[in-house]
């Protein structure tokens, strides 16, 4: 590319002999006016008046150190070579991607469209040191092409920021180098470019650190050099010796794993012992992989003096990631210590590439998913064929298609599942906010509660101090936390309102002395519409209902109604009536025959199987004389007649009712609102049914209730169990 506006004679100079070796190189790949035609037409958009200069820099320059060190460092590729050289073009406006398209094809423009994208993020105050940064980037990316220039492209512009004079701008650049590109470069195999990285952030965030490291591994690098080929000769002549194939790599630490050691260790440059380290990776069997590293080991510790207190055994027991490695450190020549890893070649590769991968191994997190997208992408770097761009095209990089990535107004990333609403993001951030949430303002529209995130939206949440939690919002949300904390707001809601109407009624029960008897209150809600106390109460409260009304209903209350909050634990053949803690009462009639008509035996209904009117029905004599009712199924009578037939004694019942059993259900279903007022509503509305207890768990999406069911005849309850198990939700219902 020949001379562009507001170029030094140095970059003139650089230019110029980049262009030449892109075109000299790509010529093979690209049509030579093709790749002249992208020159040109760079050229001509800064000679118009397009900014040649970012903060200083030659961006044309930036963008040609980009694509010769992708070319270089990475593959040949003509797509991502015209994306990196047109995309500051396409940022300005000053080139349109239909334009690009029709120009270079679709996966030039599809590239830099992707490129665009991803450029938004930087214009949030984004933290870039929140690992959920790291997903969003990858998620807007969509093409690991995308990934991989922008760290070749943050490589290239670290080497151009030495003595920046905007500090700022170099410790902006650093930071991100350092906490997403280094990272990500390591977990693709970009390892020399991961070193590079994070050396160059040291270098640029703490000058004198790096500056004192890297002028005393340049003053002793020849010797360090020479110590360690010295160092590996008696080793690789003993394994010879041995019979072993192996390989042996030797290596000095790069300048930020020293500060890094240097901080861990609370030690200076001298002090730390792993400066020199060699890594010894065997070829071995499988069924001798221990027994050959400890061969090694004891090779190694036979020529040099091992630091017991340095040992560390991998092989034995691995680490729970899965790396497998021994480790010592041992006293070479001269009193310097050196580190030596031993593992077979599987080890090596589980080391590098598989469960623990060696970013991970040092400490960086990550998640299996991810581990494996970037484990199969470095595979295909680190193969070099010549296809591998083609294969690296056709990854899918959908990852997290299962959540969103949004921002606070201050940059603070926050992550949520996919489908999340403006009231799932306001309860994320504070329950407070969450109950006082109005609506939000996205990207500088206001959006309503029930607002569907999506990736990159920056939210800021409207409050009101008189907003209050609704039940309608659960159908807004899907975070359980979120879901939650509506519930517990409404119920507390609810309980403040009741509280507040059961005192009104209980105010004027004292006001005209009146006695307050709360057996006598349940009996109202019935006929009064109502399924609880609290929906009772609430209603007072809300004057829904009127609480002089209420009062004269309950002076009305027969009598008679109070005997019935006694309960009776047995009776007699002739006077038969169920009880149940403050059920319904129940008239004085005969409703059981026992054997041969006899009249006058005590008798106690079988709490193990709970016989209702129409079950088939046995009695067992007691010890104490008193005759135990079971339905002719239960397990436990079927026991007693084998056990004492002599005492099971013939039982039916009469042909009278007028009485209610308890009967216990067991009711099974998907979790969904409104299920329980739906099984209630309809016990109330089944004859004379009432429910008498109720017991839900909820787990998953799905729920399982035991309920307690006063009814008058087995007829009754099939009648009652068909039509819950008619209701939508409910999978399965039985008698227990």
């Amino acid at each position: 590319m020949s001379e562009v506006k507001n170029t030094t004679i140095e970059e003139k100079q650089e230019i110029a002999n980049i262009s030449k070796w892109l075109i000299d190189n790509y010529r093979e790949i690209v049509p030579l006016p093709d790749i002249l035609n992208v020159f040109n037409l760079v050229k001509k958009s800064y000679s118009n008046g397009c900014d040649l200069r970012n903060h200083g820099l030659n961006v044309a320059l930036v963008n040609l150190r980009t694509a010769k060190l992708l070319s270089e460092g990475i593959a040949i590729d003509r797509n991502m070579c015209m994306a990196i050289l047109l995309r500051d073009l396409c940022n300005r406006d000053v080139l349109q991607l239909e334009t690009v398209g029709s120009l270079f094809g679709t996966d030039v423009k599809y590239l830099i469209s992707r490129l665009m994208k991803v450029s938004q993020l930087y214009n949030k105050q984004m933290a870039v040191r929140d690992e959920n940064f790291q997903k969003l980037l990858i998620t807007f990316a969509e093409d690991i092409r995308v990934i991989i220039i922008m760290i070749v492209d943050r490589l290239a512009l670290m080497r151009m920021i030495n003595h920046h004079p905007e500090e700022g701008f170099v410790r902006e650049i650093s930071m991100e180098a350092r906490y997403l590109y280094a990272p990500l470069s390591h977990r693709l195999g970009l390892y020399s470019m991961k070193s590079e990285l994070e050396d160059l952030s040291l270098k640029y965030l703490n000058r004198r650190v790096y500056d004192q490291i890297a002028h005393k591994l340049n003053e002793t690098k020849v010797a360090r050099d020479r110590y360690v080929a010295d160092f590996i000769v008696p080793i690789r002549k003993a394994l010879e010796d041995a019979h072993l194939k192996f390989e042996i790599k030797g290596r000095t630490k790069t300048i930020n794993s020293i500060w890094n050691k240097m901080k861990k260790k609370d030690v200076d440059l001298n002090g730390m012992y792993d400066l020199f380290a060699i890594r010894i990776i065997i070829d071995s069997l499988p069924e001798n992989e221990k027994r050959d590293c400890w061969v090694v080991y004891s090779i190694v510790t036979d020529i040099f003096t091992a630091n017991p207190s340095r040992m560390r055994d991998w092989v034995t027991i691995p680490k729970s990631n899965g790396y497998e490695s021994l480790h010592t450190t041992v006293q070479g020549p001269a009193g310097k210590w050196v580190e030596v890893q031993i593992r077979t070649r599987r080890m090596d590769e589980i080391a590098e590439r598989g469960l623990a991968a060696h970013w991970k191994y040092k400490g960086v997190k990550s998640e299996a998913d991810l581990d494996r997208w970037m484990n199969s992408a470095r595979e295909i770097l680190e193969a070099g064929s010549a296809g591998h761009m083609e294969l690296i095209r056709s990854m899918n990089m959908n990852l997290y298609d299962k959540e969103v990535f949004v921002f606070t107004p201050k940059g603070d990333l926050y992550r949520l599942p996919n489908g999340a609403s403006v009231l799932d993001f306001a309860f994320a951030i504070h329950t407070k906010v969450g109950y006082s949430c109005v609506g939000a303002r996205i990207d500088g529209k206001n959006q309503k509660l029930n607002y569907r995130l999506k990736n990159g939206d920056t939210i800021e949440i409207i409050t009101s101090s008189t907003q209050m939690p609704r039940l309608d919002w659960l159908n807004y949300v899907v975070t359980s936390k979120a879901r939650n904390k509506i519930k517990v707001a409404v119920n507390e809601s609810r309980a403040r309102q009741a509280d507040m109407g059961r005192e009104l009624l209980y105010r004027r029960f004292k006001n005209r002395k009146i006695a307050i008897d709360e057996g006598k209150i349940t009996k109202l809600l019935k006929p009064l519409g109502y399924k609880t106390l609290t929906d009772f109460f609430m209603a007072i409260n809300e004057q829904r209902l009127d609480v002089s009304d209420v009062v004269e209903r309950y002076e009305r209350l027969d009598e008679r109604h109070n005997d019935a909050q006694m309960p009776h634990q047995q009776g007699t053949a002739n006077e038969f009536v169920l009880h149940d803690n403050g059920a319904h009462a129940h008239t004085a009639d005969n409703v059981l025959i026992i054997g041969n008509d006899v009249k006058g035996i005590n008798y106690k209904l079988s709490n193990c199987c709970k016989p209702i009117y129409g079950d088939k029905i046995v009695g067992f004599i007691a010890s104490d004389g008193a005759v135990k009712i079971h339905r002719a199924n239960c397990g436990n009578a079927i026991h007693l007649k084998e056990k004492y037939p002599y005492r099971i004694i013939k039982t039916q019942w009469s042909g009278k009712l007028g009485t209610q059993f308890a009967a216990s259900l067991r009711v099974v279903g998907r979790d969904a609102i409104g299920i329980v007022s739906n099984i209630t509503s309809v016990i109330n509305k089944t004859g004379d049914s009432t429910l008498r207890n109720i017991t839900i768990n909820s787990h998953d999406g799905s729920f399982e209730g035991q309920l307690v069911i006063g009814i008058s005849s087995l007829t009754d309850l099939d009648e009652l169990v068909n039509k819950i198990g008619s209701l939508k939700g409910v999978k399965q219902v039985s008698r227990m």
